[in-house]
């Protein structure tokens, strides 16, 4: 029976069949994957279809979130591949701990970080997820399990690091927790008045925290065009934590919208108040980790507001050199396009390289734009925005995607191949059928049959 278990974005359909972990297991025990290609499947977290698999089996780990072992003295975290950050943190962060890297949301698996190697406001200090991983065990198709890490199975665990869950079943994983003295954090909020301020201050900004980001109003135009706030911070110390951590439930939306209701005038008068409200006070102020981390996992299924056709999110790393002028012009061509973006964000990657193959971040600067899903209208500018960030010799980030060409994956890429050679031949998702395999060199029998 088919299962309706989509991406963040609300795009794809229904997975043909999705097992649970014991069910997997016990086929890639058996070497019974065949020619059903299979994928694991986290929390579908994922904006786009590299966490889906619509033409065969999705294996859903969830049901695998223990945490097996945590080290207070040494900081080291033993999980299984579907425990929750979210967890994780409710754990550590009691003991004096904090996970190196968190994204934008504490609702992922441990294996999705991984298979993700996902990235967060400090990678000029830590760099991705994956830098982070001492081993894991993997088990693939030729029904072997295989632990894997910086000493041992080598090629294997760089592969599975940004690997989009493709080198086999990550089963469990042992990860270096972070020693904080608080979870809290001091952030700073400033205002920048453009572009141009934005760039001149964001190296510094870098230096100075542990965490920074800036948040841009896309709407913005003229002398205004490319304002925003640069959020810092650092983890608090010496002071009682802060009260009142949100409210006592998570609000709801219940049902998708029949239209979007992330609209132009409302994306107006948001980022208007949002500008002026949150960048009210340069002064430093104590916020919860969910505050400044989560602020979005606050309202649940808030993704619901794009409406029956969901959302695409485009992210684009653009090299140092070129980022000043192309930045301004993916602004540009959204804004000209009618379109407006609710999360846009800008981020400085620093130079710190992760250990895995396909790993998204590189030094330069990314961009993050979201729009509603309005069919050709918006796949249009979203090659536009494909154009410019390949002219200036960027790419695009395949697990915030849904709808990239394989050329653009190759030229953002150019080391896929490696990843392709050590891809498990039972494991396949969609986004790889959609990009990879239709590259000439993509030649597996068994990944073409899927």
């Amino acid at each position: 029976m088919a299962a309706h278990m989509q991406s963040f974005g609300l795009v794809g359909g229904p997975s043909p069949q999705v097992i649970d972990p014991a069910e997997g297991e016990r086929r890639l025990r058996g070497r019974q994957a065949g020619i059903n290609a299979v994928l694991a499947y986290g929390n579908g977290r994922s904006y786009g279809d590299s966490c889906l698999n619509g033409l065969g089996t999705l294996i859903d780990m969830r049901s695998r979130s223990q945490i097996i072992d945590f080290d207070p003295q040494s900081g080291l975290l033993k999980a299984e591949a579907g425990a929750m950050l979210s967890d994780i943190i409710a754990l550590v962060g009691p003991q004096g701990f904090f996970p190196p890297v968190v994204p934008g949301t504490r609702f992922i698996t441990l294996g999705g970080a991984i298979a993700n190697d996902v990235h967060g406001k400090n990678h000029h200090r830590r760099g991705t997820f994956g830098g982070h991983v001492e081993s894991l065990t993997l088990l693939r198709s030729d029904g072997v399990y295989y632990r894997c890490s910086p000493t041992q199975n080598v090629e294997l665990f760089r592969a599975t690091i940004g690997g989009l869950g493709l080198t086999g079943l990550i089963l469990s994983a042992e990860v270096r927790m972070m020693k904080v003295a608080s979870t809290d954090v001091d952030e700073r909020v400033s205002r920048f008045r453009d572009l141009a301020e934005y760039f001149d201050i964001a190296q510094a900004a870098d230096d100075e925290n542990e965490y920074a980001v800036a948040w841009i109003d896309q709407l913005a135009s003229g002398r205004s065009a490319g304002r925003g706030l640069l959020i810092a911070g650092n983890h608090a110390t010496g002071r009682e934590p802060v009260k009142g951590r949100g409210l006592p439930f998570r609000p709801l939306v219940p049902f998708r919208p029949p239209f979007s209701v992330i609209g132009r005038p409302f994306l107006r008068l948001f980022n208007g108040a949002y500008y002026w409200r949150k960048g009210a006070s340069p002064d430093p102020h104590r916020a919860s980790a969910d505050t400044f981390f989560f602020p979005l996992d606050g309202v649940s299924h808030w993704n619901r507001l794009y409406g029956p056709r969901g959302l695409f999110q485009h992210q684009s790393v653009i090299p140092t050199e070129a980022a000043r002028t192309a930045v301004a012009e993916l602004l540009r061509v959204a804004r000209d396009a009618g379109e407006g973006s609710f999360l846009t964000v800008l981020k400085r990657f620093g130079e710190m390289t992760s250990p895995g193959l396909l790993s998204f971040p590189r030094p330069g600067y990314t961009l993050t734009l979201d729009f509603p899903n309005r069919g050709e209208k918006t796949l249009s500018l979203l090659r536009e925005l494909d154009h410019v960030t390949m002219a200036a010799g960027g790419a695009v980030n395949p697990y915030k995607d849904a709808r990239m060409s394989a050329k653009v994956f190759a030229a953002s890429f150019p080391g896929w191949q490696q990843l392709e050679a050590r891809r498990d031949p039972a494991f396949v998702s969609d986004f790889w059928r959609r990009t990879a395999m239709r590259l000439p060199t993509s030649t597996s029998p068994v990944l073409m049959a899927g």
